[in-house]
């Protein structure tokens, strides 16, 4: 019945899905078109294609499993920091100058945009790479965990066979429909992805394992009292490296940039940051707060981890199927939880890989043949877009190792390398060239560094486990290495200041 019921309610997704792309096909026949929408899309669109792609099945399938169980109910502060530092200070701090300076230079990329404000095409070509070569091993970790889902819910597919199927459907409307393709099927996706984790965690607060909010505060406590701080008692310093690294992450990410791209007006901009902080609050607060319970669901083994085959990855999905089997209702609210998780990953897949897709068609091959015609590298981009698909398949599914480890630094590189140039390109107009190469090297340096210094003295596995905190010190360094540098380095000539700074209030 589950199985039946679930197959029914994914079929309708699909053909939502497919409509949506053929749709918005004749939107998508120019580069801008592709890229950004026309840089037309409105304040509800935008707000939800930033949460939808702010959040993939990784909160709810790893990130909630693993929290909720070490941590408990105090893991509701990721989600808190994400709604407040990731969603409402990201877009009051970054949006409207953003919008401003993109118009101005015409940039379509962050590439871009450092090309034009730095007066720099090797920046233009390092920042694509970084793009390139880091968020390939990013999707396909999404493809992995939500193939593992699917596994688990369709009992005899194989999760490569998974993977395929949601990377066919991504690749469809993707290719079709572009960014307005994307942001239409994000807005209905975030709307599955609300529906599907209010009526989660409701089911779930009934169930008798749970018995109610108070009754499961008792008995997490009789677990573990830390398992009911607030703060997470003494567990609050595996809190505080992942607050960080997601909250602030996204100010660095180029699919996340983008949303400020394509919004329509700097009017759009007041509704959108209300509307995605309130749509991450709920969905944060809410995946977090639900993993808590899997102590109540799942016995522990003798060491404390989980009792289940997968570890923490597989404690979401065994405390859905214990909590959800029996009859047609928690039947049908399960495939509604399992569109929830498919829309999460769908909508960031589908943002990786067109700022993926772009950093090669738009940055790269412009500068290899300068001269080619834009129907051209409509064609290329959107060849790029399925071939990056199929290259994270491939990496998901043949579990190479090399690039499952490279996963593990992906967020934290590509956040690195671009937070300090991004940020302060946009608000001082003292940062130099050098200051900006500065701040995009210490990705790399900072990740490379103490990856080479802790594998030396512990070994890697023990070292990769400090990925978060490596992270976080790539951003830092970032952040401070450019006024650092520029405070002593060549500054721009006056007049391309000012045709960047006051361009922008053009553009106002």
């Amino acid at each position: 019945m589950t199985q039946i019921i679930s197959l029914v309610v994914l079929l309708c997704f699909v053909v939502m899905i497919i409509s949506v792309g053929l749709f918005s096909a004749k939107k998508a026949v120019t580069l801008d078109g592709f890229l950004l929408g026309g840089r037309k899309i409105g304040p509800w669109l935008s707000a939800f294609a930033y949460g939808a792609t702010y959040f993939s099945a990784v909160i709810f399938v790893g990130y909630a499993g693993m929290f909720g169980w070490t941590v408990g109910i105090g893991g509701i502060w990721i989600g808190i920091a994400n709604a407040v530092f990731g969603c409402l200070l990201a877009w009051k701090v970054l949006a409207k100058p953003t919008w401003r300076l993109t118009h101005t230079l015409n940039a379509r990329t962050i590439p871009e945009l450092f090309e034009g404000r730095y007066l720099s095409r090797g920046m233009k070509l390092y920042a694509a790479t970084i793009i390139f070569i880091f968020l390939v091993p990013y999707a396909a970790g999404v493809y992995r965990g939500l193939g593992t889902l699917f596994s688990s819910i369709f009992i005899g597919i194989s999760p490569n066979a998974c993977i395929f199927i949601v990377a066919a459907l991504t690749g469809i409307y993707l290719v079709l429909g572009g960014y307005v393709a994307t942001s239409l099927n994000d807005f209905f996706q975030g709307m599955i992805m609300i529906v599907g984790l209010v009526a989660m965690f409701a089911i779930l607060v009934s169930r008798p394992e749970v018995g109610g909010l108070s009754s499961a505060m008792e008995r997490l406590s009789a677990i573990d009292p830390d398992l009911t701080n607030i703060f997470g008692g003494a567990r609050f310093s595996i809190l505080l490296p992942n607050i960080l690294l997601t909250s602030f992450g996204v100010w660095g990410m180029p699919q996340m940039v983008h949303k400020y791209y394509a919004i329509k007006d700097e009017n759009s901009i007041k509704i959108a940051t209300v509307v995605s902080t309130i749509f991450a609050l709920v969905i944060g607060c809410g995946a977090y707060l639900s993993g808590s319970f899997s102590r109540l669901f799942i016995a522990a083994s003798e060491t404390g981890a989980p009792g289940i085959e997968g570890g923490y990855d597989a404690v979401v999905p065994a405390m859905l199927m214990q909590a959800f089997s029996g009859g047609v209702l928690q039947s049908v609210v399960l495939g509604v939880i399992l569109l929830l998780l498919l829309s999460a990953s769908m909508s960031t897949l589908s943002s990786v890989v067109l700022s993926s897709s772009s950093a090669v068609s738009v940055d790269l091959v412009h500068e290899i043949a300068p001269g080619i015609k834009q129907k051209s590298q409509l064609i290329i981009l959107r060849v790029l877009c399925a071939l990056f698909i199929v290259i994270s398949v491939v990496f998901a599914t043949m579990n190479i190792s090399f690039i499952v480890n490279l996963m593990s630094f992906s967020w934290g590189v590509v956040a690195g390398s671009f937070i300090g140039p991004f940020f302060w390109g946009l608000y001082g107009k003292w940062v130099t060239k050098a200051g900006a190469w500065a701040g995009l090297l210490s990705g790399i340096i900072a990740v490379g560094g103490s990856l080479f210094f802790l594998s030396s003295s512990m070994g890697f596995d023990a070292a990769k486990a400090f990925a978060p905190q490596m992270g976080i010190f790539a951003m830092a360094l970032s952040f401070v290495a450019v006024p650092a540098v520029s405070l002593f380095t060549k500054k721009f000539d006056k007049s391309h200041i000012e045709k960047v700074f006051s361009g922008a209030q053009k553009a106002a």
